[in-house]
């Protein structure tokens, strides 16, 4: 049944607990963090969304009969936050009396439970915050760090900073931006294009490119507003500030366009971060039309689905690049074979207690067992919504 959370906090975490175990509680929040700005990216400029001022946040906290409790967040920025805390409440009971250890049998039963909205977007958006949960907590119940349950290959990843990078910010701003990212030890800048005027994009690289000299790591992302001909065309023209790729040119669908320019363009090109299954993911992998996967694990499902596509993408031999949610993305990041990169976003800092070090260009991951978060109390005082779904008395 679904009651009002109780106050008060989880028990803690207790290894060496019974290998056999039950699901006794899920607390489901819905969490709405400020920005300290409206953000603005090509989308805005296109008019084809209002600027961003805020993301919403679903995050679950899954707790067992024996005292062991797990983390998981997923999240929507503009619409959809709502939605995902909805279906979530419908069908976290299914959750209830379950062995947390079964987590691939759990994601496919918490699928069926809500099948008839399908098995993609803001259905199996929401279910991503229960998997993450449950996977943070399989972790603590080994006592390690996620990457470490997983199978690490290293205990660092390569990181570039966005959050500096937007188009609301004067030119002047983003250098000053740059500056201190780097200063703060990430190692690579990207910021954004996709503007009407593709001239002023082009200004704003080359300021950059010159600004920070030719060996920092450098990205541009369109967030999919240019068409075919513009994209070839800014594509060349990008060649000569050696970036290390070209974000979303074309429209997330598209991938018979991102295809042509992967074949035709020196540049590396990226894209993924907006699909929301392992399938659509696939089916860029076998048209080729990706050199930097960016799947997103909140948006494709969770932890589940994101191990089935990285599979797909070491197959394929490709780049992997996650999208956001650093505080997964790194643990997940560190679990695959070929040098990754993940996206330092520091958005989400007032939602945890923990901060992921960075230094030396990369993001170092921690020896805190499961992800290495806890919800912090400015996440509690910015929830908007909360339910306990529990087993009936």
């Amino acid at each position: 049944m679904t009651t009002s959370a109780p106050t008060g906090t989880a028990p803690a975490a207790r290894t060496g607990s019974p290998v056999v175990d039950r699901i006794a509680s899920i607390e489901l929040s819905s969490v709405v963090l400020p920005l300290r700005a409206a953000i603005s990216d090509a989308k805005v400029f296109t008019g084809r969304q209002r600027a961003m001022t805020e993301v919403v946040f679903l995050f679950a906290e899954v707790r067992t009969e024996a005292g062991l409790e797990g983390v998981g967040f997923g999240y929507s920025k503009r619409a959809g936050g709502p939605a995902q805390f909805a279906h979530a409440r419908e069908v976290a009971a299914d959750l209830i009396g379950e062995d947390p250890n079964d987590i691939g049998r759990l994601w496919t039963k918490l699928v069926w439970a809500g099948a008839s909205v399908g098995r993609s977007g803001a259905s199996t958006q929401a279910l991503a915050a229960l998997d993450v949960a449950l996977w943070d907590l399989k972790a603590k119940r080994a006592g390690l760090p996620l990457a470490k349950l997983l199978g690490a290959h290293r205990d660092s990843v390569r990181c570039y900073n966005t959050s500096g990078g937007f188009l609301h910010e004067p030119l002047e701003q983003v250098l000053v931006n740059a500056d201190r990212t780097l200063a703060e030890g990430v190692g690579g800048i990207k910021i954004k294009v996709g503007q009407p005027d593709t001239r002023e994009d082009l200004r704003r690289v080359r300021a950059v490119r010159e600004h920070v000299g030719d060996d920092v790591p450098l990205m541009v992302d369109a967030n999919q507003q240019w068409d075919r001909p513009t994209a070839q065309r800014v594509g060349r023209a990008l060649e000569e500030f050696g970036l290390v790729w070209i974000e979303e040119p074309l429209d997330a669908h598209d991938t018979e366009g991102h295809a042509q320019l992967a074949r035709s363009l020196d540049t590396a090109i990226a894209t993924g971060e907006m699909l929301t299954s392992v399938r659509e993911h696939d089916d860029l992998i076998r048209a080729g039309a990706a050199d930097v996967l960016q799947p997103d694990a909140p948006r494709i499902g969770g932890i589940t689905q994101f191990l089935k596509l990285a599979v797909l993408a070491e197959h394929a031999h490709l780049q992997l690049a996650p999208h956001f949610a650093m505080e997964i993305h790194a643990h997940l990041a560190a679990a695959y074979p070929i040098e990754p990169w993940v996206e330092h976003f520091d958005w989400l800092h007032p939602l945890f207690d923990e901060r992921l070090e960075v230094r030396g260009g990369r993001m170092h991951l921690s020896e805190r067992p499961g992800l290495g978060v806890t919800i912090s109390e400015q996440a509690r005082a910015w929830t908007v919504d909360r339910v306990r779904v529990d087993a009936p008395r």
